[in-house]
C-alpha cells in the first residue's frame, strides 16, 4: 500500500467514526420539543421583537483584525524557536539572518494592515454623525413624516 492509500484509510476511518458517534448521539439522545426549547436564547433574557435585525458590521470587522493577528502570532511562533536554536544557526549561519528578514517583511505588510484600518477608521466604535443632504423640496418634511407613520401602521396591522 502506497504512503496515499494510509492516508486515504486514515481520512475514512475519521469519516466513519465521526459518522458513527454522531449516528449513536441522535440514538441515545433524548427527543421532547416544547415552545420553551424552540425559542429564541438571549442569553437568558425573554426575546423582544424579532430575532431578524440587522447585525452591526463592526464586530465583524473587529473579530476579522483580530483573526489576522491571531494569526500572525501563529507563524511567529515557529520562527521564533528556529531563529533562537543555536545549532541550526551553527549549521546554516546564513539561515537566521534569512528568517530575520524574512519575518520583518511580514511584520511590516501586517503593520500596514493595521496601519490602513486605523486610518479608514475601521477600529473606531464612535463614527461621526452622518451628513444628511439637504434639498430645496417645496414639499414640508412633516408631510412625509405623516406618510410614513400612515404607511407604517398599516404594515404593522397586517
Amino acid at each position: 500500500m502506497s504512503e496515499y492509500g494510509k492516508i486515504l484509510w486514515f481520512l475514512l476511518a475519521g469519516l466513519v467514526m465521526s459518522g458513527a458517534g454522531l449516528f449513536v448521539s441522535k440514538l441515545i439522545r433524548p427527543n421532547r420539543p416544547n415552545p420553551v426549547k424552540n425559542s429564541t436564547y438571549e442569553c437568558g433574557e425573554e426575546t423582544v421583537g424579532t430575532t431578524d435585525i440587522r447585525f452591526n458590521v463592526r464586530f465583524y470587522v473587529t473579530a476579522l483584525i483580530f483573526l489576522i493577528f491571531d494569526v500572525e502570532i501563529l507563524f511567529l511562533l515557529p520562527w521564533s524557536m528556529v531563529f533562537a536554536d543555536p545549532e541550526i544557526i551553527k549549521v546554516y549561519p546564513q539561515w537566521g539572518w534569512m528568517s530575520f528578514g524574512e519575518m520583518t517583511f511580514f511584520i511590516v505588510i501586517l503593520t500596514l494592515g493595521l496601519a490602513y484600518s486605523w486610518q479608514m477608521n475601521d477600529l473606531g466604535w464612535i463614527k461621526s454623525t452622518p451628513l444628511v443632504p439637504e434639498s430645496d423640496n417645496p414639499v414640508p418634511d412633516h408631510l412625509y413624516q405623516q406618510l410614513n407613520t400612515k404607511y407604517q401602521s398599516k404594515a404593522n396591522e397586517k
